[in-house]
């Protein structure tokens, strides 16, 4: 097989890996929240969000990560000299760190599988955030093909993933208190 049509396989599956990650832990996040319901709400929440999560998980998430795997050693394989690259070693270091990261989400997965619940919604909105650390510096260092440069797309998505929290919690605040003097 040619290059590019290997090079656009790996960039689909590592889109759809990318989407199912997202999704994945926003349906933690549901799950959790879940958990504060009532019954018979509670049980139907979380029995749909584990038939959701174990589709999206088994037919989505995992076969994408191990095709994008499997284009990219073939990619490797067709031009090794990638591998003798600095950009390239450090973009294969993130890409273990986002297996590290899809591990990680595959044990919460078997957690809320077996009804175990062990992260608030709050703890669930920051991991969240590790994803798209990894996304922002995965694709500047292939775009940049810069060792260095990847540095400031992480700083740029760190800050703006901490002013998008701070605001978060400052709308929380203002719609809590506003929430409040209705009742009073």
């Amino acid at each position: 097989m040619d290059f590019l049509p290997l090079k656009a396989l790996h960039i689909i599956f590592v889109i759809t890996w990318f989407a199912g990650l997202f999704y994945m832990v926003r349906l933690f996040i549901y799950h959790a929240e879940a958990e504060q319901k009532s019954e018979p709400e509670k049980s139907i929440l979380q029995t749909q969000y584990k038939l959701m999560s174990k589709r999206l998980w088994l037919i989505i998430t995992w076969p994408s990560a191990i095709l994008a795997s499997v284009f990219a050693f073939w990619m490797l394989f067709k031009i090794p000299s990638y591998l003798q690259m600095p950009w390239m070693l450090v973009k294969l270091g993130f890409v273990a760190l986002l297996y590290l990261y899809h591990l990680a989400c595959h044990k919460i997965y078997s957690q809320l599988q077996h009804d175990v619940v062990n992260y608030s919604s709050k703890q669930l909105r920051i991991w969240n955030e590790v994803a798209t650390i990894l996304l922002f510096a995965i694709v500047f260092l292939v775009v940049l093909k810069n060792a260095v440069n990847w540095i400031y797309g992480v700083i740029g998505i760190v800050l703006f993933s901490t002013l998008l929290m701070l605001a978060v919690k400052l709308y929380k605040k203002i719609r809590a208190k506003s929430d409040w003097e209705r009742k009073n």
